[in-house]
């Protein structure tokens, strides 16, 4: 069995040294996604805030592994990791699915271990509380790919490659299994606050199923809108980061407009 050292290096990415930060934001990625698609983002926010983001099983430097295909066994392998990590306070970010993994993760850290979590933010997510029927994991390697193109989740002239192609699929249709077959178990509150991100024109969530999360935390809840689609976040990267940052401070400071603000308080929309 590899060592905490060794699990750590496999599944967290550092791109930008922060030796004097007082807070880790660990970022979750989407379907399919990989941890470098948050090395942008750990630009931004070094060397004030450390920055980690995860790599799945079975993609980029991983791809020899195999690929977990459900929430419950992906959760596993990050609390493994993150549990040990209490010497600094600590924020999810997640997209997408990675908004799941982050919620999942942050319930199971919680209740069983000292990790100091400030705050969750969950980006392109629906609340896990809501469901759709959704099978794009059922679909042959072409379906898969075409619901990426209509994401706008990939560069449409990458996903022509076949190279390309043999390298992502694995990885897309495990992370499509396992967040088309996850079903949300009650279970107590979050206790840290909760601020949703959402793209106006994203189809994969409404605001009335963002809105959703507000039932799954005690510690206050926010919704901010941004122009754009699913991957808004790529198309605005500055007023996400500014966004952003202004939630991690509002979770610092108990008390402040985002850790106590209700469902009907949107945030100012990013331009």
């Amino acid at each position: 069995m590899p060592d905490l050292l060794e699990l750590s290096r496999l599944w967290l990415r550092q791109y930008h040294p922060a030796p004097g930060a007082g807070l880790t934001l660990v970022a979750f990625p989407h379907a399919g996604g990989s941890a470098s698609y948050f090395q942008p983002l750990s630009a931004a926010l070094s060397p004030d805030i450390e920055v980690l983001s995860l790599q799945y099983p079975g993609r980029q430097d991983r791809r020899s592994e195999p690929c977990l295909d459900s929430i419950g066994g992906l959760v596993e392998g990050i609390c493994e990791v993150l549990s040990p990590r209490t010497e600094r306070p600590v924020v999810f970010f997640g997209h997408s699915m990675g908004a799941v993994l982050a919620y999942e993760t942050a319930r199971r850290l919680e209740k069983e271990s000292s990790v100091r979590l400030l705050g969750l933010v969950a980006s392109g997510r629906r609340s896990p509380t809501t469901a759709r029927e959704e099978t794009v994991h059922l679909r042959d390697d072409a379906g898969i790919l075409a619901e990426i193109q209509r994401l706008n989740g990939t560069d449409s002239a990458l996903l022509q490659d076949e190279d390309i192609q043999r390298m992502i699929l694995p990885s897309l249709r495990a992370d499509y299994t396992a967040v088309e077959t996850y079903a949300h178990q009650a279970g107590p509150a979050l206790r840290c606050p909760v601020t949703v991100f959402t793209g106006d024109a994203d189809p994969q969530v409404t605001r009335a199923e963002a809105e959703r999360w507000s039932e799954l935390t005690d510690g206050g809840f926010r919704l901010r809108s941004f122009p754009g689609g699913h991957f808004y976040l790529a198309t605005r990267p500055g007023a996400v980061t500014g966004a952003l940052t202004e939630e991690i401070a509002a979770f610092r400071t108990p008390g402040s407009r985002a850790a106590a603000a209700g469902p009907g308080d949107a945030g100012p929309g990013a331009g």
